[in-house]
């Protein structure tokens, strides 16, 4: 089992044996460390799912505490802010479980792209809910803490997938 603990270590567990490696490189269920120098099979892939992604489980508990957050507005932004703050947060795992289908990295990376800009978009409309008054700065302060840390993990996918495919 291969599993990503920094930007360039991975955990790799082998016959129970777990032990703290550096990646020179990664394909689809392969690496190559600097001590080896030659490709080593992950014996089982690294993701079977978009539910197994961080940044999706992450995500989803977005969702959730956007719902929470919005049920406190007024009613005449039932079909304003309310709607557009919610659509948004639910684009970005939707975003995310839709590129890990597709068959390519490129179609995963515009996806997450998308992701991006939805969440984004979450931001911004905390933002001014917080100005118009609809939530508490601390509640928009913890929904903000929550879409940067989605935000890192996000970027951390991306960038991961750039180095595999050598973008």
């Amino acid at each position: 089992m291969l599993e990503a603990v920094d930007s360039d270590q991975w955990l790799v567990v082998s016959s129970g044996n777990p032990q703290i490696i550096i990646v020179t490189r990664v394909t689809d269920f392969c690496f190559t460390t600097e001590h080896s120098g030659h490709m080593q099979s992950a014996v089982t892939p690294i993701i079977q799912s978009y539910r197994d992604l961080i940044v999706w489980k992450k995500s989803m508990s977005l969702v959730l505490d956007v719902y929470r957050s919005t049920n406190a507005f007024p009613k005449t932004e039932t079909y304003g802010l309310s709607t557009n703050l919610r659509r948004a947060a639910v684009s970005i795992p939707s975003n995310i479980a839709e590129g890990q289908a597709r068959l390519s990295t490129a179609e995963f990376k515009q996806s997450l792209g998308h992701a991006r800009g939805s969440l984004m978009e979450v931001e911004t409309y905390v933002l001014l809910a917080q100005e118009l008054g609809y939530i508490e700065r601390d509640q928009s302060e913890a929904l903000l803490g929550h879409t940067a840390e989605v935000g890192k993990i996000l970027n951390g996918l991306l960038n991961s997938l750039g180095r595999v495919t050598g973008h």
